[in-house]
């Protein structure tokens, strides 16, 4: 701390406290993140019957996870995070080049707009989303 002219101190206002960031901010970031790249056709778990009772219960008002959030866990220390991510991807990409890709994204976004270091990003492929298989969403009872 240094001292004014005047004998009191003077410090930057922006020294003034601490930031904190949770879990939960870190999973949505990198769990947009991770969705951006082509060849991410899901995040989550791979089997179809949980996709689409995944669907359902973000339909439903106070439902679990958010759709965001989904496939992604954070664990957020003072100046580090580490991240797994559960992917679907599509069929026919090359799933070393998907997961690359996945990683780098990741790492900017979080990076960029939350200071902290990313140590890693595991990513585990669940399944690989078939061009004859029909997306499972349920259509909504609700008009």
């Amino acid at each position: 701390m240094t001292e004014s002219a005047s004998g009191g101190a003077s410090r930057n206002p922006a020294d003034r406290g601490r930031t904190s960031i949770s879990d939960g901010v870190v999973e949505k970031i990198a769990g947009l993140a991770a969705r951006e790249v082509v060849g991410v056709h899901a995040m989550g778990s791979g089997s179809g019957l949980a996709r689409t009772f995944g669907a359902v219960r973000d339909r439903v008002p106070g439902g679990a996870k958010s759709s965001v959030t989904r496939g992604v866990k954070a664990e957020v220390g003072e100046v580090q995070t580490a991240l797994d991510l559960e992917i679907v991807v599509d069929y026919g990409v090359s799933i070393r080049d998907v997961a690359r890709a996945v990683r780098e994204n990741v790492v900017a976004a979080v990076e960029r707009m939350t200071s902290l270091e990313v140590v890693e990003v595991n990513i585990a492929v669940s399944d690989v989303k078939l061009p004859d298989e029909p997306d499972e969403e349920p259509e909504s009872r609700l008009q």
